[in-house]
């Protein structure tokens, strides 16, 4: 699940040709997130990420747990709901 983005600043110095020793800073944007699967929060990059996916329209899975095992735990579920029958009494968004 997206919760939010941040802005973090890094000064760094460099030596320029000359040998004079001036600060720059760089702005970085983080994307911080909560798995899906154990509900840790994790971060990621935004520059190394696609736009799309910085919603909740996507499942978002930490580096601590199987992306794959859960992506099957999903396909199961999707499956279950396209076959039952229509006249059944079972509320899908429990599913």
């Amino acid at each position: 699940m997206f919760i939010e983005t941040k802005k973090l600043s890094f000064i760094h110095t460099r030596i320029s040709k000359l040998g004079i020793t001036h600060a720059y800073s760089r702005i970085k944007t983080i994307a911080v997130f909560q798995c899906d699967n154990c509900n840790n929060m994790f971060d990621r990059n935004l520059g190394d990420m696609d736009h799309r996916r910085i919603s909740n329209r996507y499942f978002h899975v930490c580096s601590n747990c199987n992306a794959k095992q859960f992506a099957q735990k999903k396909g199961v579920e999707r499956r279950q709901i396209w076959n039952l029958p229509a006249n059944s009494d079972i509320d899908i968004s429990r599913i």
